[in-house]
C-alpha cells in the first residue's frame, strides 16, 4: 500500500531569510492526519538565506539526520560536534538525553538547501552523539546507498557510504537516479514483522511502485516486499527502510 504526500500539500512558510516545507506537523504547522509515518517525525525541506540560520536551540530524545542538497551549512552543538557541510554532506546526531546546537548559512552570497530528518529513538536516555560525512555523487548515481543506518535490522544495510549510526531502527538511503534508471530495495523482514519505506524526491520524477512521484512529493510504503523506482526524469531521491 501506498500513501501519498503530494508536495504542494505540504505545510509551507515563508519567512524571508527561510522558506521551508513541512512533511509532518512541525512547529506552528499542525496535522492531525500527518504526525508521522512510523518512526519518521519531521521530514523538512529548508532553504536558508546566505547570512542567516537557526540560533542555538535545544532537543532531547530525538534521532537528527541533516542532508546538504547545495550550498553550505555550519553546524555547532554542545557535544562538541562542528563542522561545514556542502553537497553531499550528511550529519547525524542523537539528542539522547538533551544537547544544543546551531545551524547556519556561512556564505555571503549563496542559499543553502537542505533536508531534516527526526526519527524517534528506540530508547530513551542515550548520551548525545554527534557525527557527519560525504558522499560523492558518482557513488550514488544509479543506485540507493545508505547514508545513515541504524540498529535491529537496519544495521545490516551497511555499505559503501559514510557509516553514520542513529539509535533507531531506520536506515536512510540516497540515490542519483538518470533518467531511465532502474533500482530496487527489497525489504528484510524479520520474523513477522514488516518492513516499512518512505520516499521523498528532491528533483526530477520517478515512479515507485507504479505511481508517479514528482519533485516535492513523498509516499509511505507498507505491506510491499520492495520499492521499485524507475527515474522517468534525472532525479534525485532519498529512501527510507523503517521497522
Amino acid at each position: 500500500m501506498l500513501t501519498l504526500r503530494k508536495a504542494g500539500d505540504r505545510g509551507h512558510f515563508d519567512h524571508g531569510w527561510l522558506d521551508t516545507f513541512h512533511t509532518f506537523s512541525f512547529a506552528a504547522y499542525q496535522n492531525a492526519q500527518w504526525t508521522r509515518f512510523r518512526s519518521l517525525r519531521v521530514l523538512n525541506e529548508d532553504r536558508v538565506a546566505p547570512d542567516h540560520g537557526f540560533g542555538t536551540h535545544g532537543h532531547s530524545e530525538m534521532e537528527i539526520v541533516t542532508v546538504v542538497v547545495s550550498g553550505t551549512l555550519a553546524h555547532k552543538d554542545s557535544s562538541g560536534g562542528q563542522g561545514e557541510l556542502t553537497r553531499g554532506g550528511v550529519q547525524a546526531m542523537s539528542a539522547g538525553t538533551g544537547l544544543t546546537h546551531s545551524e547556519f548559512n556561512p556564505s555571503k552570497e549563496e542559499p543553502v538547501h537542505f533536508l531534516q530528518i527526526w526519527l524517534l529513538p528506540d530508547e530513551s536516555g542515550r548520551t548525545p552523539t554527534y557525527s557527519d560525512g560525504r558522499v560523492e555523487d558518482a557513488d550514488r548515481t544509479g543506485t540507493l546507498l545508505p547514508l545513515v543506518t541504524g540498529t535491529g535490522q537496519s544495521a545490516k544495510m551497511e555499505g559503501h557510504g559514510p557509516g553514520l549510526k542513529i539509535g533507531a531502527d531506520a536506515a536512510v538511503l540516497s540515490g542519483l537516479l538518470p533518467k531511465g534508471t532502474e533500482v530496487v530495495h527489497e525489504f528484510m523482514q524479520h520474523g513477522a514483522e514488516p518492513r516499512h519505506g518512505w520516499v521523498q524526491v528532491i528533483s526530477g520524477a520517478v515512479t515507485l511502485n507504479g505511481t508517479h512521484l514528482a519533485a516535492g512529493d513523498g509516499v509511505g510504503v507498507t505491506d510491499e516486499a520492495a520499492m521499485h523506482l524507475t527515474a522517468t526524469e534525472d532525479a534525485e531521491v532519498l529512501a527510507f527502510d523503517l521497522a
